[in-house]
């Protein structure tokens, strides 16, 4: 009898959809959660001025598929406008400006929405924040009218959202982040060597478990398998030797190096099998893994911050309380729960990562407790507190706005006292007179060097004795507010690029003000 197999046919292997081809490299990068987040923002720019920087860097927003975004601006296209934006054409000459870049920048990506205002001669900003709708994010480009600013200001604080001032004339420009408050980010992505945590110093019973049957009987092992022990039992086996000759494990730099040659004096050098590449990787590995737990200073920066009553309801407080919980009871963080590539069996190297993994569950379902313990932590995502837990070693606040900053006059004293040793500390001199400069023309962009210099002297009285003030103003009055495009371009993709920082909350953005010397293509971050 004749036995007829039927449902063979295999599962039908579905590829990557076209939205997934389409921002495949972005994907990469900020994972189908930053994507999201990006598709359900919606971004305002208020444009003014030149106008060149704003929709340049709205440009590096549409193509990796912002949801949508509002262009306020109430400027018609003139003549100038054709020579330094290239989302304007001829055919645009009389048309509204914020009309004509919306629609150009549409072009580029047809998934996302652009919208314009005003949408009547005569309508005041005022009437747009009227409006229902909420805005993820504002972006305005200087030189502004002083009472359209305090309208975003007011607007931004109302609603707790990040700001983003953009200035570009001439060869010069600087942006600065505006954040509503203290702005935590869980997924910094660090690099991946550093994420390595391998807890030798303290193994769980499991891990000292799965190294002692490896290392049973090390000495007489065959030469396959004394070359394929994976380095991290190799060294938990001379860890426990070296304990039992010298009473401690090794702690200092000194006690270090001399383990390190202990841990070599075992390799096999005549090994028929080719090597013992193990040893090798171990050897390497002395200095970075044996070493105890320890917070680096932004997450103690976390643990010691006393949030407000509003922030502490928030997903990422209830967390971070829950982590700190958890710390004070084990004296670490939870465990990542990665393996660093090694040679070993594959089977052998599989189970090492089972191990791991499993410990790194276990954290995650003890804070996750802790979590939902808490009176906020009812609906919290388990994903989000295995996210949390993954990063939590790399975690970092960006401070918001001081309520009272520093002054110029004291931020001035910092940056020249640094160009003084200069020469000596072979450090760049500060672009703190680019800001100034240009901070001095953001209402009046065409104000002459003399005008740019009589007002620092408000704040820096010997402004017009420093040389390097007074070249930056006599460059910033030259343009006259005006903007080169090729500056504003590579300041749009800047500013873009923080956009999407604090969009996705991936990353870390800058702490707070960007300057760019386009003459020496130089960058400096201050906080100011």
């Amino acid at each position: 009898m004749t036995e007829i197999i039927t449902d063979q046919t295999p599962p039908i292997l579905h590829g990557p959809s076209d939205k997934e081809k389409k921002y495949d490299r972005q994907l990469r990068l900020w994972a189908a959660s930053g994507q999201q987040a990006l598709e359900d923002a919606h971004i305002l720019l208020l444009n003014s001025g030149a106008g060149t920087v704003g929709v340049e860097t709205l440009k590096n927003l549409v193509l990796p598929g912002i949801g949508k975004f509002t262009i306020a601006d109430d400027a018609t296209v003139g003549q100038a406008d054709l020579g330094v934006n290239f989302f304007l054409d001829e055919d645009c000459l009389g048309k509204s400006r914020a009309e004509s870049c919306v629609k150009l920048l549409q072009e580029l990506n047809p998934d996302v929405e652009g919208d314009w205002f005003p949408r009547k001669k005569g309508e005041s900003l005022q009437t747009l924040f009227e409006n229902e709708q909420k805005f993820t994010l504002i972006m305005y480009s200087l030189p502004i009218e002083q009472q359209n600013l305090i309208l975003v200001q007011k607007y931004a604080e109302k609603y707790q959202i990040p700001l983003i001032s953009i200035h570009s004339a001439g060869f010069y420009s600087y942006f600065r982040i505006h954040l509503p408050g203290t702005f935590p980010i869980v997924d910094t992505h660090p690099d991946s060597t550093a994420t390595t945590d391998l807890r030798l110093l303290t193994p769980w019973l499991e891990l000292s478990k799965f190294a002692a049957n490896l290392t049973a009987n090390f000495e007489s092992q065959s030469a396959h398998d004394h070359g394929h022990v994976p380095y991290l039992a190799l060294l938990l086996y001379y860890l426990e030797q070296w304990k039992e000759t010298h009473g401690s494990l090794p702690s200092t730099y000194k006690e270090k190096t001399a383990f390190r040659d202990f841990v070599a004096a075992g390799t096999r050098r005549e090994n028929p099998e080719g090597g013992e590449e193990n040893f090798d990787e171990a050897v390497a590995a002395v200095l970075k893994t044996i070493s105890a737990p320890s917070l680096s200073s932004s997450v103690r920066e976390v643990f010691d911050y006393k949030p407000s009553e509003t922030e502490a309801a928030s997903t990422f407080w209830v967390i971070a309380d829950a982590i700190k919980k958890f710390h004070a009871k084990h004296n670490a963080l939870p465990l990542p729960g990665s393996v660093p590539d090694m040679k070993a069996q594959s089977t052998i190297y599989v189970q090492l990562q089972n191990i791991y993994k499993a410990k790194s569950r276990q954290d995650v379902s003890e804070v996750l407790e802790t979590v939902r313990a808490h009176p906020h932590g009812k609906n919290i995502e388990v994903a989000e507190v295995e996210t949390f837990c993954k990063n939590a070693a790399f975690i970092k606040l960006i401070p918001g706005m001081d309520s009272t900053p520093p002054s110029l006059q004291s931020i001035a004293n910092k940056e020249f006292e640094n160009d003084q040793m200069a020469e000596l500390t072979m450090m760049p001199l500060s672009l703190l007179p680019i800001y100034l400069s240009l901070n001095a023309t953001s209402h009046a962009p065409s104000a002459s060097s003399s005008d740019i210099i009589t007002s620092l002297s408000k704040e820096i009285p010997d402004a017009s004795e420093n040389e390097r003030i007074v070249n930056a103003a006599k460059e910033v009055a030259r343009a006259r507010g005006g903007e080169l495009h090729n500056i504003s371009a590579l300041t749009g993709g800047m500013v873009a690029q923080e956009v999407i920082k604090i969009i996705t909350k991936q990353y870390v953005p800058i702490d707070n003000t960007c300057v760019f010397d386009g003459i020496t293509s130089r960058t400096q971050i201050l906080r100011i």
